[in-house]
């Protein structure tokens, strides 16, 4: 014990030094030091320059990188510092490690986090999708990270603008849990304009990144956390993707970890539907609505233990929520395109064989705007927002 550490925190400590002296993406050389020693005794060997001659020739030169990071390098105190921020790491050898993660090939050899990590004994959703995204798509993030989230499923993804950031939103607005996986160190908030998303993801779920504290958002960094959304979850749902995409990439590796693809679908004029059409095409599961995707996701786990609401239950619970009768029409008639009144006011007569004026249906869509259900677009033109 190391002042007031334990052995097992002490060893960690030594862990977070070797790991950013190694390099991220030395796994098997992380695996193959286990047999020299601990950590620490690897540190220590360090220090008195001898570890190089205990390597495997193909790491002499890795081992002379780790002698040199010993040089100036106060274990207990960086890794004092980083806990006091309240950032955590759990590695790959440790129970704690995420059990979904921890049976892909490549699991990173540590997962830094902060808030915390997802409940073992929880259905977990990876939500992805295009960052620069339609209303349509907005909609369906929105909608589709908010029932889960009230069906008792976390939410896992990138926090990257667009779709991922928008079902993450509403998965928490709804009371639920959401992951969020970073391409960069978890103290950093990327990108900028996601601080809320990040503030709120840390005092009610989580963020987690294979990268030590302080690293830096890269381009390069940004495929391999793909996995780890992947891996975290049972299932991924894609919202909008061109057919060429980075989304396409979390959804290769998804296949490769035997992870269940779902998407949904989208107009064939739309460039932003094309992924997820060809996906679907493809095998992936299309999922329309909601409570659709969750009758799926009950069939396809096996042994379901009810730790989720079936589609029938939310279907129940949404049709019980309070909307006046008129609001529940016009909501019917609205479409994730915008519509004009005067087409609004046709579409109603021709749905319902009777006519509504103008300031009734003025009155009625902007309650609907009140309540989130819909949005106004140019003076008088309206949009669904929610189903």
């Amino acid at each position: 014990m190391v002042g007031d550490m334990t052995e097992k925190e002490t060893e960690k400590a030594y862990i977070h030094w070797l790991y950013q002296a190694a390099g991220m993406g030395s796994r098997t050389f992380l695996r193959d030091l286990e047999q020299v020693g601990t950590a620490r005794a690897v540190y220590e060997m360090a220090a008195r320059g001898v570890l190089a001659d205990r390597l495997q020739d193909r790491y002499r030169k890795k081992g002379g990188k780790l002698q040199n990071a010993v040089k100036d390098y106060d274990v207990i105190g960086r890794y004092e510092e980083m806990t006091a921020r309240g950032i955590s790491m759990v590695t790959c050898r440790e129970e704690g490690y995420p059990r979904r993660l921890a049976a892909i090939q490549d699991a990173p050899y540590v997962l830094y986090y902060a808030g915390s990590l997802p409940d073992e004994e929880r259905h977990c959703v990876a939500v992805i999708g295009a960052r620069s995204c339609t209303e349509y798509g907005k909609a369906m993030a929105k909608e589709f990270g908010a029932v889960l989230a009230r069906a008792g499923i976390l939410v896992i993804s990138g926090m990257a603008r667009g779709i991922d950031g928008i079902g993450q939103s509403a998965a928490l607005e709804a009371g639920g849990y959401s992951m969020g996986v970073l391409g960069c160190g978890v103290d950093i908030c990327y990108p900028s304009e996601n601080r809320a998303l990040y503030e709120r993801l840390l005092a009610q779920g989580g963020v987690c990144s294979e990268y030590p504290p302080g690293t830096a958002p890269k381009a390069v960094l940004f495929p391999p956390r793909n996995r780890i959304i992947s891996g975290l979850c049972d299932g991924l749902l894609v919202i909008e993707a061109k057919e060429r995409s980075g989304t396409l990439i979390t959804v290769d590796m998804a296949l490769e970890q035997g992870r269940e693809v779902y998407a949904v679908p989208g107009r064939v004029t739309d460039a932003l539907s094309a992924g997820c059409n060809k996906l679907i095409r493809q095998g992936a599961g299309l999922v329309a609505a909601p409570e659709e995707f969750l009758e799926d996701l009950q069939a396809e786990t096996a042994g379901n233990t009810g730790r989720f609401l079936s589609g029938r239950q939310l279907s129940f619970q949404i049709e019980g929520t309070q909307m006046e009768g008129t609001q529940k029409e016009l909501l019917k008639l609205l479409d994730f395109q915008p519509s004009s009144m005067e087409a609004l006011q046709e579409a109603y007569e021709d749905a319902y064989g009777r006519s509504i004026g103008i300031p009734k249906l003025c009155h009625t869509l902007v309650q609907l705007c009140v309540d989130g259900y819909a949005g106004q677009i140019g003076g008088s033109y309206y949009l669904k927002r929610r189903t």
